[in-house]
C-alpha cells in the first residue's frame, strides 16, 4: 500500500487546540466590534460635521467638474458656456452627492481602514 504524498499547503495546516480556537474566536469577535466602533463614529462625525462635509462635497465639484469640461469641451465659448451650467447645476449636485456620501462612505472608510491594520 503507498502512501500519498503530502502538499506544501497540506504539511503547513496546523491542528488547533480548542483553546487556541477559542482565543482566535474571541480575537475576531473583538476585531468586528471595534470596527463596528469605528463605523459608528464615523457616521456620528458624518453628521455632526455637516458642514464641512457640504464644504469638502463643493470642493470637489469645483475641481472636477472644471477638469472634466476643460478635458471634453477643448472650444473657449463652449467651455465657457458649459461652465456656466456646471454653476447653475451645483445645488442639485450638493443635495444627491450629500445624501450619497452620508449613506456610502463612513463604510467605505471604515472598511477602508480595516483594510490598512489587516494583515
Amino acid at each position: 500500500m503507498t502512501r500519498a504524498k503530502l502538499t506544501p499547503a497540506e504539511k503547513s495546516v496546523k491542528i488547533l487546540t480548542p483553546a487556541e480556537k477559542e482565543r482566535i474566536e474571541q480575537d475576531e469577535r473583538m476585531e468586528q466590534e471595534r470596527m463596528h466602533d469605528v463605523l459608528l463614529m464615523l457616521q456620528h462625525l458624518v453628521e455632526r460635521e455637516d458642514a464641512t462635509v457640504k464644504i469638502i462635497l463643493d470642493c470637489l465639484y469645483d475641481v472636477g467638474s472644471v477638469n472634466l469640461i476643460n478635458d471634453k469641451f477643448r472650444s473657449p465659448s463652449l467651455n465657457g458656456i458649459m461652465k456656466s451650467i456646471a454653476k447653475m447645476s451645483k445645488p442639485v449636485f450638493r443635495m444627491v452627492a450629500l445624501r450619497w456620501f452620508k449613506k456610502n462612505c463612513p463604510q467605505l472608510i471604515a472598511d477602508w481602514l480595516h483594510s490598512k491594520v489587516s494583515f
